[in-house]
């Protein structure tokens, strides 16, 4: 397994709600379903996500990636949309003033019950994350993942 080359997905979403899809594989013509994808499972508009192919600016050059197109990039991208919305819970929670675990997901933001409800979406979160707000603990500012994976 040291020797198996690697792949890897980042995603980062900038305080705008924009998001970047970054693969260290080169185009395989699903491009438009991996933004797809990443758009249904937080909840914003397709257009927001621009996938980036083959991304030496993020991953460099030379470190072992197997840069060949992936049936395992679905996967892949689902591991690290999932990552974002955990660590998104965790921020909409110290945003709202709300137990994380309390919150629900719905229509790409993460909702308070009650006679007053809140919402926070990802693009809410997203800034939250980089400005003067409290994180929670263990938390870093910045709302990305990424997911390395060999298939």
């Amino acid at each position: 397994m040291a020797d198996e080359a690697y792949r890897a997905v980042f995603l980062r979403i900038h305080p705008t709600g924009k998001m970047v899809l970054s693969l260290t594989t080169e185009a395989d013509g699903h491009e438009d379903d991996y933004a797809a994808q990443v758009a249904a499972e937080l909840g914003v508009p397709p257009l927001d996500v621009k996938v980036v192919n083959a991304d030496t600016d993020r991953f460099g050059v030379g470190h072992g990636f197997n840069v060949a197109p992936s049936a395992g990039a679905p996967a892949a991208i689902a591991k690290t949309t999932g990552k974002i919305l955990d660590k998104a819970r965790l921020l909409a929670g110290a945003s709202l003033e709300v137990a994380p675990e309390s919150l629900t997901w719905d229509d790409g933001a993460f909702a308070t019950g009650g006679e007053e409800p809140q919402a926070a979406t990802i693009a809410d979160l997203a800034m939250y994350s980089l400005s003067s707000g409290e994180l929670p603990p263990g938390v870093e500012g910045g709302l990305d993942a990424q997911t390395v994976y060999a298939d």
